[in-house]
């Protein structure tokens, strides 16, 4: 193994959670469908080892390897970490809702790990090639989960919408960073950073290459006018699947954000923020205002997702490290909003039934009177109500905004969330005010519980410690370089 060290090292966790998924695949082939639970729990190992390989290579300087293209730093680690405990209740949500359903097969937690090792190359990258080949490991991986119901046609049609928009979304990042490339004569960020910062920022080809840069990002963060693909695919795709899709690729998508933008095109900045402010303001009043008139859940949750990505660039946008950390901190909260709503759903659902239309959620509270206490949370936490972490999250974004001098922009937003809070109280409403047309008795693990509740209880029970986090997101950025 001393060969190994040197150069593999800062990338043992990719290395392993690749490794593993690939085991797990081969072993699953031999598994009957009575045994098919241990290519879950091999999955559920496979994201504590990377805990515990990241957290050992863990250094306080950003540490280089694979010629310059792959970075170990602590925004790298924070953000794999975050991954891997997202992920971990995903597969969690998601295996009683694969087993009902007849897709409890080991493929899911393959594709699913597989999607990780793109998000942590994602990560870690310092070269638009690095970051480009997480990038397509990630998104292929989501193309096959999202048409993993095979003998559905709404889902492999969301998967085939979903697969076409993404392909000409890459195109149109490759070829943004084709341009950087002629501009510069260099793939790797920082060296891009430096050869921008000696050019005129009025440079037609980086104008170029910046737009079709920021229309691929856009695009896999599902901000407007990129969007159209977000509400066909959360509701076209099995709800364990969209758990997926609308929870820890956010963080991923994050990482490209600040790699690309923050770490390659910085000098750019007065360009790309003024696009940042379009595209946040159209995310912001799009996902909110068509958001009201859905009436199922899941595709509420994505115009939901929408509006949230438009306050997540508020932060971006202020183009500051205070800025970059509310970011940081209100993706991290999403996450976990996310991932909790759409564990609701899965809780609620079962063989033959999904509970994805508002109305399945009507009178919750007679039915299980402490289900519909962390639906709150969650609805709550989503809206911004205080004393929820998603409140502190919109309010840190915001915060920064006006730091940058953008009191109108704070202004717009703090309006628009308020008519976003509307679409959320109203599944409050229809929990605890109106009678319930659905009696049947709710049926999950103990696992599945017991997370679902830490879940929507730490939405309030990490408010002693919203101080210490965002610093822990300040000193991550720190490490961009």
């Amino acid at each position: 193994m001393k060969f190994v060290i040197p150069e593999m090292m800062p990338a043992a966790p990719e290395i392993f959670v690749f490794l593993m998924a690939c085991a797990i695949l081969v072993l699953d082939l031999f598994l009957s469908d009575r045994l098919r639970v241990v290519s879950y729990w091999l999955a559920q190992a496979t994201l504590a080892g990377a805990v515990l390989l990241t957290l050992k290579v863990m250094t306080a300087a950003p540490v280089f390897t694979f010629n310059g293209m792959f970075v170990a730093d602590r925004l790298a680690d924070f953000l794999k970490l975050g991954t891997y405990g997202i992920t971990f209740f995903v597969f969690t949500y998601s295996r009683d809702y694969l087993r009902d359903r007849g897709m409890f097969r080991g493929e899911y937690f393959v594709l699913g790990l597989l999607g990780v090792v793109g998000m942590m190359i994602m990560a870690s990258a310092s070269h638009f090639l690095t970051l480009y080949l997480g990038l397509e490991l990630l998104s292929l991986s989501l193309y096959a989960m999202i048409a993993f119901q095979r003998d559905s046609a709404v889902a492999t049609e969301a998967a085939m919408k979903y697969f076409v928009l993404g392909a000409i979304a890459s195109g149109m990042l490759l070829y943004g960073m084709s341009m950087l490339y002629g501009v510069t004569g260099s793939l790797e960020i920082s060296t891009v950073s430096r050869a921008i910062g000696k050019m005129s920022p009025d440079n037609i080809i980086l104008i170029f290459g910046l737009v079709f840069v920021i229309s691929g990002l856009a695009f896999k963060m599902g901000a407007v006018p990129f969007h159209m693909w977000v509400p066909d695919v959360y509701h076209g795709a099995p709800t364990a699947v969209a758990l997926y899709i609308g929870t820890a690729p956010k963080l991923a998508g994050f990482a490209l954000f600040l790699r690309l933008l923050v770490g390659g095109l910085e000098p750019l900045a007065g360009s790309w923020q003024a696009m940042l402010i379009i595209i946040a303001l159209l995310s912001m009043a799009v996902g909110n205002i068509v958001a009201i008139a859905q009436d199922n859940i899941k595709r509420m949750l994505a115009y939901s997702s929408i509006s949230h990505m438009g306050f997540f660039l508020l932060g971006i946008l202020s183009a500051g490290p205070n800025g970059y950390g509310s970011s940081l901190f209100y993706i991290l909260v999403y996450a976990i909003m996310s991932a909790g709503s759409f564990g609701m759903i899965i809780l609620l659902s079962r063989a033959g039934f999904e509970a994805e239309r508002l109305e399945d959620f009507k009178g919750l509270n007679q039915r299980s009177p402490w289900h519909a206490f962390l639906m709150m949370l969650l609805m709550l936490s989503m809206a911004g109500v205080p004393p929820t972490a998603g409140f502190y999250a919109k309010l840190l974004v915001i915060q920064s905004v006006i730091q940058a001098d953008m009191i109108w922009l704070a202004i717009a937003a703090v309006l628009l969330a308020v008519i976003g809070a509307y679409y959320y109280l109203r599944v409050v409403k229809l929990m605890y005010f109106d009678d319930a047309t659905e009696h049947a008795p709710i049926r999950a693990g103990w696992d599945m519980q017991a997370l679902l509740g830490f879940n929507a209880l730490l939405l309030i029970g990490v408010l002693p410690w919203v101080g210490v986090i965002m610093e822990l997101c300040r000193q991550a950025i720190k490490t961009l370089s």
